[in-house]
């Protein structure tokens, strides 16, 4: 797999925008990088407190999925309003304090296409042993055809470890991988994705729910869905994780032919990746209903910003990712209140 024509045209409007902050962020660190990730600490994954559905920025406010109801540490003073997001809903926050910078709609249910996938790459990283072999099922192809999924092309027979098929789940966005990692850590697909649904909920997702491992739109265009807020409690939960964050923040993954298995090349398909300073995931999603959908964190001079855009229109693959880089360059330049 290759990037098209038109992945690198988005690429390169997403990266005229990182551009058009520039003077705004001079000093700034455009290496990607989490602050959290030598040891800080992240925000808890309790819930306790819930996101105003508002469409206007939001000061003094807790992320959800963060304790206490005010933002911990420094906050920043937020000032007007991002431009020219044409998504349908979607929610920016400072992930280092949890103070909500922006929301729009951030309650209200809308299907997430392969944002889910996010889900189960969680899941799997945290039932363990990702460097077990695992044989791809005689179904893997039926399934993908069934549904016209995007697929990694993974073949019947061929054997992987856990820990690479994540690239495919995460990067390619292969439903083949997702059907393959539910039906082993399942075991099946249904055992597998009533322990996602439970597993929202403990996190305290509680406008969420699943019922498939990909986000594919069945049984019917909006059986899986989610919110803003609940996908910010998700990705802030997910980037916790070393072996998460490793993976999503590349921009392609090479496998060459090995013992058991077929050489591989996954591109990521979050436009982001190596067109935005400083980003560092975290997952795309699209269907017909649900539009372009993007999960997604930066870092720039030590502050990680984390959100959500989902119904971006369908005008390009890039569409979300470039109202993403509409809502960073605003975020990174809001100054620290005194």
């Amino acid at each position: 797999m290759r990037l098209s024509a038109r992945s690198t045209s988005a690429r390169l409007t997403i990266a005229a925008l990182a551009a058009a902050l520039a003077g705004s962020a001079a000093g700034c660190s455009s290496a990607p990088g989490l602050p959290y990730a030598n040891g800080a600490t992240r925000p808890s994954a309790v819930v306790t407190a819930s996101v105003p559905a508002a469409g206007q920025p939001k000061a003094a406010t807790a992320m959800p999925g963060i304790a206490g109801t005010e933002p911990d540490g420094p906050r920043l003073e937020v000032t007007g309003a991002p431009r020219g997001v044409r998504a349908k809903s979607g929610i920016l926050a400072d992930a280092a304090t949890g103070q909500l910078l922006w929301t729009k709609l951030a309650d209200v249910e809308q299907p997430i296409a392969s944002i889910t996938k996010v889900m189960t790459a969680y899941l799997v990283i945290h039932m363990g042993g990702l460097d077990r072999k695992i044989t791809i099922p005689k179904g893997v192809l039926d399934y993908v055809w069934k549904y016209g999924a995007s697929s990694d092309g993974l073949r019947p027979g061929e054997v992987l470890t856990a820990r690479e098929l994540l690239y495919g789940l995460l990067l390619d966005s292969g439903a083949d991988a997702a059907y393959t990692l539910a039906t082993v850590y399942g075991p099946g697909i249904n055992a597998f994705v009533a322990r996602m649904n439970a597993t929202a909920s403990q996190l305290g997702m509680r406008h969420t729910h699943f019922t498939s491992p990909d986000g594919l739109p069945y049984p019917t265009e909006t059986s899986t869905y989610s919110t803003p807020s609940d996908l910010l409690i998700l990705g802030t939960a997910a980037m916790k994780s070393a072996v998460f964050r490793s993976v999503v923040e590349q921009r392609f993954y090479s496998l060459p032919k090995g013992q058991g298995h077929d050489a591989h090349w996954w591109g990521n398909t979050n436009e982001l990746i190596g067109s935005y300073p400083g980003a560092v995931g975290i997952k795309t999603g699209f269907t017909d209903d649900a539009g372009h959908c993007l999960l997604f964190e930066a870092v720039r001079g030590g502050r990680p910003l984390i959100g959500v855009v989902l119904g971006s229109p369908p005008t390009g693959p890039g569409s979300a990712a470039q109202d993403a880089a509409r809502l960073l360059n605003w975020g990174f330049a809001l100054k620290q209140a005194t």
